[in-house]
Order: C-alpha cells, then structure tokens, then sequence
C-alpha cells in the first residue's frame, strides 16, 4: 500500500493581491484571480507533485462548481471523491495577499459545503490500498464535518493507518476550544499546527515548547515556522530544528498545505521525519513564488 487519502477542505479562492496597504472607504489597486483551493484539496495536490502516486481526495462541494473542481484535481494528480451539495453552494475564501507585508495574506471564509460532509458521506472502502489518512482541521470545525472526520479516524485506527491532522485556523481553533478540538483529534499519529495554532492549542508562549507539547499527546507533532523552518518533537521534545530555503515570497497562501504535502509524501516514500520536514519545508518554498495554492 502507498496510496494518501485526504479528507477535507475543496474551495473557491478569490485571491487579490495588492500592492500597497489597503485604503478602508476607498478604492486599493490589486490583481484579483479566481483559483481552486481548499487546505485538505491544496496538501493533496502537492502530495501528488512530490512523487506520490495515488492521492485521492474526499471533500464536500456545491453543484455548482464541482465539475471545475473535479477537473483541476485530476489535472494536479489527484483522483477526486467529491460529494456534490444541491444545496449549498461551494466554500469560497477571499484571501487579501499584501505585498508590501512580506506576502503575508488575510482570509474571509465562507465554508458552503465543507462542513456538510457527514458520516454519511464516508465509506471504509475509501482506505483500500491506502497507507496513510491525512484530515484538514476545516472539517472539526462544524457539523457534520465533525463526525465524518470521526469516522474516517476511527476506520483508519480499526486498520492500523496512521493518520494526521492539520489543525488549519488558529481562528476557527479558538472559537472552537482547543479542549474540544484535541478530544476531537486523539488518536492521531501525526499533528501539524503552525506556530500560532500550537500556541494555542498548549498556551505554551515559545513555538518550541509547544511542540514539545504537543508531542506528549501525539507521536510525532511538527509545528511550522514560516520562514523559520520547521520544528519536529517526539515523546516530549524537540527533535530537529529544520531550516527553510530563503526565497522572495509572492503569495503565502496554501505554504502551510504546501509542506504539509510535501512532508507526507516524503514520508510515505520511507524519509524519517526530520528529512521529511525538510522535503516540506522545500515544497512550501516552492509554493510562496507563485501566486495561487495549487502546484498546478
């Protein structure tokens, strides 16, 4: 087996890129593009980039654009579960990308449809011939994405696939409770906050100590760092410290899907989890030079 299944987040992303300080009341310049994205679809695209041969994605989308959505997932590599809603649009999420703050973004988020996946939705067959499940945090976030992600943990913990969890918003994490979210969550093998998501998810104030953390209550907890490289803590501590390739950053949205990606397929390749931090860390610089979330 060396299949991925991703179960999560497929979205419409308004992306608008501006390049001065935006004027509240009035109009900013910006270039505005319409492009797939979603954190559990964008990870899985970049899975498939990074040499993983079978990348398949369950997610939850309106009629309206799923058949755009199906095509851009098989055009990067990914063959597409998608569940289509009759009657709620697909999500969409504005990201404000400013290029005089280091590409740094800003989301606005309509879910639609993604949190209307439910167990209903799900099917153990969905694990046949995979060797490890990868759940995007977007789905504990509402009803019922939060039982289908229940369901998906425990039929892969019933085969003994691992399986990680990306906990996607610091935002969502705190309306959430991260009490909640971590009762949500155990089980998992592998959890893959950024620095602020593992913040608060410990109330540790240094990344590295949350990590640390973090890595009492799962196997393997990596926080990344942004520019700063990643952070990989096993049983209680920091294990590496894995640097980041230094690249003039044009949007950062999806970098964090991006290594998540990366970091999978390197590790379903055999790499241990400090090379495959690495291999993250270079799919995330990859993808901050470029405008959009998607490889492809």
């Amino acid at each position: 087996m060396s299949g991925l299944l991703v179960v999560g987040d497929v979205v419409t992303d308004v992306v608008a890129l501006h390049g001065e300080p935006l004027a509240p009341g009035t109009d900013t310049a910006a270039r505005i593009g319409i492009r797939p994205g979603g954190a559990g679809a964008n990870a899985a695209c970049w899975a498939a980039c990074s040499g993983c041969g079978d990348v398949r994605l369950l997610g939850r989308v309106g009629a309206d654009r799923a058949a755009w959505h199906e095509a851009e997932l098989r055009r990067a590599g990914v063959r597409p579960l998608l569940v289509r809603d009759a009657e709620v649009p697909t999500g969409t999420v504005v990201s404000l990308v400013d290029a005089t703050a280091g590409a740094e973004r800003t989301f606005l988020t309509d879910s639609g449809a993604v949190l209307r996946l439910s167990p209903a939705d799900w099917s153990p067959a969905f694990l046949d011939g995979v060797a490890r499940l990868h759940l995007s945090g977007y789905l504990f976030f509402g009803e019922p994405g939060r039982g289908a992600a229940a369901a998906a943990l425990a039929a892969a913990r019933e085969r003994g696939i691992p399986v990680s969890v990306d906990p996607a918003s610091a935002g969502f994490l705190g309306k959430l409770g991260t009490d909640r979210f971590l009762g949500a969550v155990a089980g998992a093998s592998v959890l893959l906050p950024n620095a602020d998501e593992a913040r608060l998810l410990t109330g540790a104030a240094d990344a590295g100590a949350a990590a640390a953390a973090l890595s009492r209550a799962f196997p393997l907890a990596v926080v990344t760092l942004g520019r700063g490289g990643a952070l990989v803590a096993v049983s209680g501590a920091v294990v590496a410290r894995v640097p980041a390739p230094q690249v003039a950053a044009v949007d950062t949205t999806g970098a964090g899907d991006a290594f998540t990606g990366g970091f999978l397929a390197a590790l379903l390749s055999g790499a241990p989890p400090a090379e495959a931090a690495a291999a993250g860390c270079r799919t995330a610089a990859r993808a901050v030079t470029r405008v959009g979330a998607r490889p492809v």
